[in-house]
């Protein structure tokens, strides 16, 4: 069994008790990180948790800790669990309360755990649907309110597929739980931030790489059209990295393979992640 973290206090997993009375499982009222380890390194862990603050910012939750002692708890906790690879899982509330809308005067009630996570060498490549995003207007917060997210998920399950590509007014804005780049005549496009996607940390880090390496990306409009006519499309996350669609809505897309700027991509990913 894993270790955990509730308040303060370390402790197996399957002895940590949370209030039924906490607004996060009353109310969804929280926010939350996941973030991969490689080894010792935390990936990107600052990046993590500038989101995190920037997420508890938008919902008026007291940030409970300082950059250091998060850093300090989470590099802790994947100690604790010393394994080759974890998923580190963040979640703050708003705290444990009477049961009532308004916000209480209370302490922010913070949650962390780890699983181990076996990446494979060469991602799967996925299948995915074309799905309508019926979700509320403020994606870019990483709430633990995921009804939304869950039923759109279990579309793709229920069709044998990986994800759901989402569609808002004609274009594309993510996954279920993931972002989405295209590949059109060797250029890269993803839909630009808005309040509609969840900016991703490893969407960022893809970012930088095809800056970095000279490749042509857009942050921009991608209508279904070009969607539907990619030579490629990538999901990406914390758990999934950077993972090939081959196939949407039974479709194939490009030669049902990863394609050749998906694989320069990704093995750039793959140095970041050992530096």
């Amino acid at each position: 069994m894993s270790i955990a973290y509730l308040n303060g206090c370390f402790g197996e997993l399957d002895q940590i008790r949370i209030s039924p009375l906490d607004r996060g499982f009353l109310f969804g009222d929280g926010v939350y990180e996941v973030i991969p380890c490689y080894g010792a390194l935390v990936f990107r862990l600052e990046q993590h948790l500038k989101r995190l603050e920037t997420c508890l910012a938008s919902i008026q939750i007291k940030n409970p800790l300082s950059r250091t002692a998060w850093v300090e708890l989470l590099n802790d906790l994947a100690k604790r669990n010393n394994s080759d690879g974890q998923l580190l899982y963040v979640q703050v509330t708003r705290g444990v309360a009477p049961r009532d809308h308004a916000f209480p005067d209370t302490e922010p009630t913070i949650f962390a755990m780890s699983r181990p996570w076996n990446r494979n060498e060469i991602p799967v490549p996925a299948k995915s649907i074309v799905g309508v995003d019926n979700r509320w207007n403020r994606c870019d917060i990483k709430t633990i309110s995921l009804l939304g997210n869950v039923l759109l998920r279990q579309q793709a399950v229920e069709n044998s597929a990986t994800e759901n590509i989402l569609l808002r007014n004609g274009h594309v804005t993510e996954g279920a739980a993931s972002n989405v780049f295209v590949v059109v005549n060797g250029e890269i496009k993803t839909p630009p931030r808005s309040p509609f996607i969840l900016g991703g940390v490893t969407r960022d880090a893809v970012l930088e790489l095809s800056r970095a390496r000279g490749t042509n990306i857009q942050e921009c409009e991608i209508s279904e059209q070009e969607l539907r006519n990619a030579d490629e499309i990538w999901l990406t996350s914390s758990s999934m990295e950077i993972k090939p669609v081959i196939e949407l809505d039974h479709v194939r897309v490009g030669g049902r393979q990863p394609g050749p700027v998906w694989m320069e991509i990704f093995a750039a990913f793959r140095s970041m992640t050992e530096a």
